[in-house]
Formats: C-alpha cells, structure tokens, sequence
C-alpha cells in the first residue's frame, strides 16, 4: 500500500513531519558544514555534500531507532498506545529517511524554506503529540 496507516504504507500522515524535520536537519547540517569544519578547522578539500547526507541520514535513523523502541512500549503503555502499533518495515527504512533526505535537498536549493518549515514543524508536533488522542488520529478522520 502506497498511503495509509503506517503499520502498512509506504507514507503514512508522518511523511509531512518529516519532509518538514528534513528541511530543518538539513540546514542545520549545512551551517555546521560551513561554520565548524571549513571555518575552525579549515578543511577544505573534503566533498561537503557526503557530510551533509551522513549527518542527515544519521539523525533519520537514529530517531527511526529511538521511534522502534518507543512503539514496542519501551517508554511505557501510553506511549505505546499513542504511537499506535509499529511501522512497517519500508516506511521505517526507506521512505521516511528518504523523505528526509528530500527535505535536505529543499532546505539546500530553496533556503528561504528553512523558518516557515521550523514553525510548521513546531506546531505540528505540539498539535499531534497534546491534543490528538493518537499518533494516527488524523488518518481515522479522512
């Protein structure tokens, strides 16, 4: 299944977030590019797009591990029950960091992208982790 619950699809609601997290993780991966490494330890002869796509597709997988552990109730009955099961395999491991990446790439080519996808990240965490009653609310209302 293409889109749908995460638990079976390739893209769940989820991939907003993470397109949006992308956008910001890729930024901030290009500001650590350019003001740490070039400029404090003066290396310039290494290729700064595979440090950018290290570092981001680190963080991907690093929360879809932290992610894993939550969903299989790690963190308790609650969180498990708002996680709502644990997400299928291809979602876990090729579409969410691949949209991440996607959301790098945006962040890299259209800048201006970077503080509206911060905001808009922001609030949708706020909204989805306080005030819907699961992570998959929204895919039962539509």
């Amino acid at each position: 299944m293409i889109w749908g619950l995460k638990t079976v699809a390739f893209f769940d609601i989820w991939t907003v977030e993470h397109l949006l997290s992308g956008i910001s993780i890729g930024s901030f991966s290009m500001y650590l590019n350019k003001k740490k490494i070039k400029n404090e330890f003066k290396i310039d002869s290494y290729n700064s797009f595979y440090f950018d796509m290290i570092l981001v597709l680190l963080i991907a997988y690093i929360w879809e591990t932290a992610e894993h552990y939550l969903e299989t109730g790690l963190a308790g009955e609650s969180v498990q029950y708002w996680f709502q099961g644990v997400e299928f395999w291809a979602n876990r491991f090729i579409s969410d960091p691949l949209i991440t990446v996607f959301g790098y790439f945006i962040s890299k080519y259209y800048p201006i992208t970077v503080t509206p996808a911060r905001i808009i990240s922001l609030l949708w965490l706020l909204i989805h982790i306080f005030i819907f009653p699961h992570s998959m609310y929204l895919h039962d209302i539509f």
